[in-house]
């Protein structure tokens, strides 16, 4: 594996988690969008005379456009390779008014994965146009080693998380070696993933929190892959707890006393089977199972007179 890892994980983002982008948008731009607003996601393939160039993000979010790039180093050719990208982007969305074409830049950024002490806060060239006219290009970066565990949190910039590990990388031999070294990342770790069960607990962000604890895995995992035992620890401390929502663990409880019923009406024959298998015990448990009534379940399912008791109560017709 090589570098590309990091744009591959970037991408997956943008491309599956676009709503991840807003916050690192208002941190760098200044601007407060929440977090459901609508996202546009453009192509990040542009066709030029010399051949096909690839962007890592483009977004349009309340008609401004936005470019965001992930950079594992600090490339000192950069703002060329920005403006280059940007040009393209502005070009394919020109809008013409009449004989005149209007070309809108997109706000720029510059995420540097790894920095250092020449890494500029802002990318910058300077145009000269054909009437002498100068112009000043400039793209804002943001460097991910400024940024703590606790104000990736206080700032909603859950993208970052899954290269966090990258703030260690210089140190991890040595964790491996020095057990207390070790036991800080591993508190560290764990911090993270007590913050994501706390920040994505609600029933639609499972999925969110899944698939972000298998990048921060995968990250790590690349960057400690001659380190066996800091590897193992970070995957089992993200990997050896999933979230469930509260809608999965309800279908699970249904379908579990549905199985369990199948089994006692199969064990005691065809009529206390299709007594106690068909819909309106179906019905039943759903309904005790949605009023937190789960204890009752195993009554209703061995006891004739509480299931008969149980389907007047509910209004559910029972022969």
């Amino acid at each position: 594996m090589n570098n590309t890892i990091f744009d591959d994980v970037f991408r997956t983002m943008i491309e599956k988690m676009p709503y991840l982008a807003v916050p690192l948008i208002n941190e760098v731009f200044h601007t407060s969008y929440p977090e459901n607003v609508p996202i546009v996601q453009l192509r990040n393939e542009h066709q030029q005379e010399n051949g096909e160039i690839i962007t890592d993000s483009c977004l349009k979010i309340a008609g401004k456009l936005y470019h965001i790039e992930c950079q594992s180093v600090d490339d000192t050719t950069m703002a060329i390779r920005m403006i280059e990208y940007d040009f393209s982007i502005a070009i394919e969305n020109a809008q013409k008014q009449g004989r005149k074409y209007r070309m809108d830049f997109p706000k720029s950024c510059v995420l540097y994965l790894r920095s250092g002490k020449n890494t500029p806060d802002f990318l910058e060239i300077e145009m000269v146009l054909s009437d002498e006219k100068i112009v000043h290009y400039w793209v804002p970066t943001m460097k991910l080693e400024t940024y703590t565990r606790n104000s990736i949190f206080e700032k909603n910039l859950l993208m970052l998380l899954p290269f966090y590990i990258m703030r260690y990388e210089k140190d991890i031999h040595e964790m491996s070696e020095n057990p207390e070294m070790f036991q800080s990342l591993l508190n560290d770790y764990e911090e993270i993933r007590i913050n994501l069960e706390r920040e994505l607990s609600g029933a639609d962000k499972t999925a969110l929190y899944m698939n972000l604890n298998k990048l921060i895995i995968k990250i790590a995992d690349y960057i400690c892959r001659n380190e066996k035992t800091v590897r193992k620890g970070i995957g089992e401390i993200m990997g050896g707890k999933v979230l469930e929502l509260e809608s999965e663990r309800l279908e699970r409880l249904q379908k579990e006393a549905e199985a369990e019923a199948k089994a006692i009406g199969e064990a005691r024959g065809r009529a206390i089977g299709e007594a106690i298998g068909e819909e309106r015990l179906s019905t039943l448990l759903n309904r005790l199972i949605m009023d937190g009534r789960s204890a009752e379940i195993q009554s209703v399912v061995t006891n004739t007179d509480i299931r008969k008791q149980l389907y007047k109560e509910y209004g559910i017709l029972s022969e």
